[in-house]
């Protein structure tokens, strides 16, 4: 019986690893297309502003050395992660109190409205004249950004919970702490990592837009020195550098949502499977 069934699963593992290649297959296959495209159409340029692709990929190495790499690309990183922490913390936490209180919800809304209204570049400069033009000036800026994605999507996501089970809870006095941390926000989670996905893309173009006032390091402070100066090569390297952070972010986020809400994936799995 061992034996007739070892072929059987060797055609499972051999489907599981044919699955495999193929998504990996279709998720490499765009960028390689953009990158031959965009080789094949910059390679005969002679456009200052335009360089060929080859130009720029052999001025990387010389341009992103560790030191720069210490310099510029650490410090933005941390202000990105200080100020999407703060975004995340404040954007759950209001987003849950709004979401649960209708009468809350009702005094906040047009306030939330106008100020979601507001384009974060805008504030820069008002946040410059309280903050400075330090680090904390950047990382406000990145917060006030990246928060509003968090928050409504917790809201939503709050608002959404079953009322069923919420009854249920009551019936058997779970409540306070208890029915937020085993039922309001395991129920409103994948709404409210929707919001922290928004958020990540909206808090890289913020970190790079804080770096271009006052900075004196960061990829954006970079990109823009490099710009003034005409080393046209090197500020395409910096582009790179941010879509390469950005994919690798991307990368990082996916897997702790998978870790996270591994129950909600199983759980859509199986309701596509029946």
């Amino acid at each position: 019986m061992g034996a007739g069934l070892a072929p059987v699963g060797a055609r499972g593992g051999g489907r599981v690893i044919a699955r495999l290649l193929l998504k990996s297959l279709f998720v490499v296959a765009l960028p390689v297309v953009l990158v031959v495209v965009w080789w094949a159409a910059s390679a005969g340029s002679t456009d200052p502003f335009w360089p060929p692709l080859r130009t720029i990929v052999d001025t990387f190495p010389d341009v992103w050395t560790a030191d720069r790499l210490r310099t510029d690309v650490v410090p933005s990183l941390l202000r990105l992660l200080a100020g999407y922490a703060l975004a995340a913390l404040v954007g759950v936490a209001l987003g849950t109190v709004i979401g649960s209180y209708r009468a809350v919800r009702a005094v906040c809304e047009p306030v939330l409205e106008f100020l979601r209204a507001v384009p974060p570049p805008v504030l820069v400069p008002v946040i410059m004249l309280f903050a400075g033009i330090g680090d904390t000036m950047k990382i406000v800026v990145i917060a006030s950004g990246c928060v509003w994605p968090v928050l409504l999507n917790t809201v939503e996501g709050v608002r959404a919970v079953d009322s069923v089970m919420l009854e249920t809870a009551r019936s058997y006095g779970v409540s306070g702490l208890a029915r937020l941390r085993h039922l309001v926000l395991p129920s409103a989670s994948p709404q409210i990592f929707a919001g922290l996905r928004q958020a990540l893309s909206v808090g890289i173009i913020l970190m790079v837009i804080s770096e271009m006032f006052a900075a004196n390091n960061g990829i954006g402070f970079s990109v823009v020195q490099f710009q003034r100066s005409f080393a046209i090569p090197d500020m395409w390297t910096g582009i790179l550098v941010l879509g390469l952070l950005g994919f690798l972010l991307s990368v990082v986020f996916q897997l702790v949502e998978r870790r996270v809400l591994g129950w909600y994936h199983g759980l859509r799995a199986t309701t596509r499977r029946s």
